[in-house]
């Protein structure tokens, strides 16, 4: 999985004019238009890469001690795989050859490397920059190895209300009410609502 990262990021970067980098999956979709989106990405001054802390089974449980001392415990970090990163930060995550090599080497078995590798390098050497969060949505309520999965019938203008607005964050050091770009796990079902009510809700034509 880091693998695919890396190279949909060298890919990306080989156009010029790309300037900010998100990851999503077939299972997200935007909860803003264009317009808004681009602009919150373009003008904030930092990278959303979602790092954290965990102890426990699925947290600090997945750290191998071989990656010390390139790696250790206390630097170990978890976060969502669905990141958004500038030019700079995406250049050094396909550049980097010494973390990567200590995640090919010793992140197997339990340890799953696209939770770990990306969170862990970047509050590493460059979490200055970071945000610490994710611009995409997830529930994880229920539990389990899979996040929260959203049909046709949970596809309502007060659930898309729900996930543009659920919380307060921070950008660009003050407080903001948009913290969710965007938002999974939709199934393929959902599609025909969410074409009826978004371009209404997020004003498309903007």
């Amino acid at each position: 999985m880091v693998e695919a990262e890396r190279r949909l990021l060298a890919n990306a970067l080989l156009d010029f004019s790309n300037q900010r980098f998100v990851l999503l999956s077939e299972a997200c979709i935007p909860l803003f238009n264009f317009s808004t989106v681009y602009s919150y990405l373009v003008n904030s001054k930092h990278n959303f890469v979602e790092s954290y802390d965990l102890e426990g089974a699925v947290g600090r449980g997945r750290y191998s001690k071989k990656m010390a001392p390139i790696v250790e415990i206390k630097e170990w970090r978890k976060g969502s795989q669905w990141f958004e990163m500038d030019r700079d930060l995406a250049i050094e995550v396909i550049a980097d050859k010494i973390y990567f090599s200590v995640f090919h080497d010793f992140c197997n078995g339990k340890c799953y490397a696209d939770e770990h590798y990306i969170p862990t390098f970047v509050t590493k050497k460059f979490g200055e920059t970071n945000s610490n969060r994710t611009l995409t949505f997830v529930d994880w309520a229920k539990g389990g190895p899979h996040p929260t999965k959203y049909t046709r019938n949970d596809v309502t203008k007060d659930f898309l209300m729900k996930l543009r607005n659920d919380k307060s964050c921070e950008y660009n050091g003050k407080k903001n009410q948009i913290c969710h770009l965007f938002a999974r796990k939709f199934t393929s079902h959902a599609l025909d609502r969410l074409l009826r009510i978004a371009p209404k809700l997020m004003q498309f034509n903007l």
